[in-house]
């Protein structure tokens, strides 16, 4: 991202889409983090004089009112000195590979940690169409910066946010479907992808650990220093036809990751 790249983000005419954009760019590069805050707030400001509620605008850029109200502060506000006492210490379980009934589930987060005896809960962050990454891009097998339909969520794990988890589908296979709906998908996604004929075929897990991006770290609510642990499941039919990436963004010392080994093919 570059000054050029920011001078066109600000011919944008609807101020919501230019607000969403410079968060994307925020995201994957830091360099002009502070000019493209300060356009942000602008973009907002003028979004809101024009007569939307933080509501609106907070559903359309897929975060929560909350959060609007901390974008139009700017570095000028105070900030907060921390919780009064630290997040209680959570330790989630991710799987890999994903087990079979666990994946099948309403939910592979809800599954996992109520069986771990804790109280999980999930939120809808944003639903719709978004340019996808590198690494998306690759697994779909788009070009990188082609509209796909993301589903992205926020996990809690005891009240404490612990993941981000965001489902991602190819526009041309899914556009038109119940997939690319703001509500959660019931009875669950899988059964939703079963019933638009596609068979599971295969996937592939990667897990990498990294810094956090901004929207991560404010997110997760996570402490200067902290990583996270991103893990990419790409999911393929039996026609071998890109169904379904899923990117879980885990805060790294809130979660262990046990990892399953097949019998019968190792040596001690």
């Amino acid at each position: 991202m570059d000054l050029k790249t920011l001078r066109e983000v600000a011919q944008v005419s609807d101020p919501v889409e230019r607000a969403r954009v410079l968060s994307r760019l925020m995201t994957e590069e830091q360099g002009l983090v502070t000019e493209a805050a300060k356009m942000r707030r602008q973009a907002i400001a003028e979004a809101r004089e024009s007569g939307m509620s933080l509501e609106e605008i907070a559903g359309r850029l897929g975060v929560s009112p909350g959060r609007i109200s901390q974008m139009r502060k700017g570095p000028t506000a105070r900030a907060p000195e921390g919780p009064a006492s630290p997040a209680p210490r959570m330790l989630v379980q991710r799987a890999l590979p994903t087990e079979p009934a666990v994946r099948g589930s309403k939910s592979l987060f809800l599954a996992e940690a109520e069986r771990q005896g804790l109280k999980a809960d999930r939120r809808m962050l944003y639903v719709g169409l978004e340019p996808a990454s590198d690494h998306v891009a690759a697994c779909l097998r788009v070009e990188p910066g082609t509209d796909i339909v993301a589903r992205r969520k926020m996990m809690t794990a005891n009240d404490v946010p612990v993941r981000i988890a965001t489902s991602y589908f190819r526009a041309d296979l899914f556009g038109d479907t119940r997939i690319a709906e703001p509500e959660f998908v019931q009875p669950s996604l899988q059964s939703a992808l079963t019933a638009l004929g596609y068979a599971f075929g295969h996937a592939e897990e990667n897990l990498t650990a990294r810094p956090p991006t901004t929207f991560e770290r404010e997110t997760l609510e996570l402490e200067p220093g902290e990583w996270i642990v991103q893990v990419l499941r790409a999911s393929y039919s039996t026609e071998d036809t890109p169904v379904h990436v899923l990117e879980t963004i885990c805060a790294a010392n809130r979660h262990i990751f046990p990892i399953g080994q097949v019998s019968g093919y190792d040596e001690f």
